[in-house]
């Protein structure tokens, strides 16, 4: 077995490189209005030190299907390397209690990604998720005490009906989540990779540019791209201020871009980020 530790915004973020741990499980997204701004960076510290890799979603409550999409459409670099789960707490959770909102939910992102979510929940909420057994995961949650504050693993009976077993059992939630997984690194691999020829194969996200014109004020500096990537080299750093005209426009599935037209082809530029946060000023 395997040890995995799950962290979120307010988790120190030495969690993520913890020599401990095999697993780190990393919180993405809330709802489909919050993107955990440590998510990238806990994730690719836990990459650099050798982590096999999760990212979770935390439900709101609202509709199922749209956090499903916002969750992938806010992880969909992680897929098929992370395996992804869906946290089904009562907490900030309008639908607690629907029996039908998680299975909802884990069909949407499997029809997106090709990959089944893990589902999280308490012990004592299992019948809540108990139609998702034949398709996810377990990741339960069950403590031998709250002031179980160590990585010995307690022994006690773990329900997990209807499923046969766990994925993944959190036994600590007080100053760490600490959890055992039930699997190979083999295994976790496998789980992150999913279906791909799964009876609902992953919908494309079909990107196009739109013309429109304009005028883009930087509020910061930015890289001017060579191509509407975010890894691709610069043309030129532009500092505040500065204003480009721009000739189209492109939301991809995580960026808003500009097209600059220049002599010898076009310059690119990014207008609202991955959190969907506007960098400057776009007068039409």
């Amino acid at each position: 077995m395997l040890k995995m530790v799950d962290v979120s915004s307010y988790s120190p973020r030495s969690f993520a490189t913890l020599s401990i741990a095999d697993i780190v499980m990393t919180k993405a997204t809330q709802g489909t209005h919050y993107v955990n701004h440590y998510c990238d960076t806990d994730y690719q510290h836990a990459k650099k030190a050798g982590k096999q890799l999760g990212i979770y979603h935390y439900c709101e409550g609202g509709n199922p299907e749209k956090e499903a999409q916002y969750f992938y459409h806010n992880t969909k670099n992680y897929i098929g390397e992370a395996v992804p789960a869906v946290d089904w707490e009562s907490n900030e959770n309008r639908s607690w209690g629907d029996k039908n909102w998680v299975k909802r939910f884990v069909t949407e992102f499997h029809s997106l990604s090709g990959v089944w979510c893990l589902i999280y929940v308490q012990s004592s909420a299992l019948n809540q998720v108990a139609n998702c057994s034949k398709l996810c995961g377990l990741w339960v949650a069950c403590y031998p005490s709250m002031n179980w504050k160590s990585w010995s693993i307690p022994k006690m009976n773990v329900p997990t009906l209807p499923w046969k077993t766990y994925t993944i059992w959190q036994f600590t939630g007080d100053n760490m989540d600490r959890n055992l997984v039930n699997t190979t690194v083999e295994g976790w691999k496998k789980l992150a990779k999913g279906d791909k020829s799964a009876s609902h194969p992953q919908k494309k996200v079909e990107s196009k540019w739109q013309k429109k014109s304009g005028t883009f004020t930087l509020g910061q500096k930015l890289k001017l791209h060579k191509t509407p990537h975010i890894e691709s080299s610069a043309i030129a750093e532009l500092s505040k201020g500065s204003e480009i005209k721009f000739d189209a426009t492109l939301q991809g599935p995580l960026r808003l871009w500009l097209r600059q037209p220049r002599s010898n082809g076009y310059g690119y530029i990014v207008a609202k980020d991955k959190y969907g946060k506007l960098l400057g000023k776009i007068e039409y």
